[in-house]
């Protein structure tokens, strides 16, 4: 069964899961009009293939490392590094220890 979005005004945590973080899945927090928030959880070694989506877009690693790549550059992400990128920007992520981040997706309405 698919875990069900927080509703508008429910607090959810988005703290580090440190021992969880091994047994912990990519879930999706929050999915509105325009926002979409989630939890992207990669063990080590793990990557998400170079992609793009249509609106603007924030990342912010919770814990770990991981490899931030895009077309102009390869970044280290760690815990507490934030980063933006504009729409249509093509990217990919590695992670270099277990890692969760937390994306936000500025939806096009």
């Amino acid at each position: 069964m698919a875990q069900p979005h927080a509703r508008s005004g429910e607090v959810i945590s988005v703290r580090p899961l440190g021992e969880r973080l091994r047994e912990a899945r990519t879930t999706a927090l929050i999915k509105a009009e325009q926002l979409e928030v989630v939890r992207i959880v990669l063990p080590t070694g793990k990557s998400l293939r170079e992609h793009s989506v249509p609106g603007e877009i924030t990342v912010q690693c919770l814990e770990g490392r991981v490899q931030f790549h895009t077309t102009e550059a390869v970044l280290v992400l760690e815990r507490g590094d934030f980063i933006h990128l504009l729409p249509h920007t093509p990217h990919a992520l590695h992670a270099l220890d277990d890692a969760s981040l937390l994306l936000t997706i500025r939806l096009q309405p």
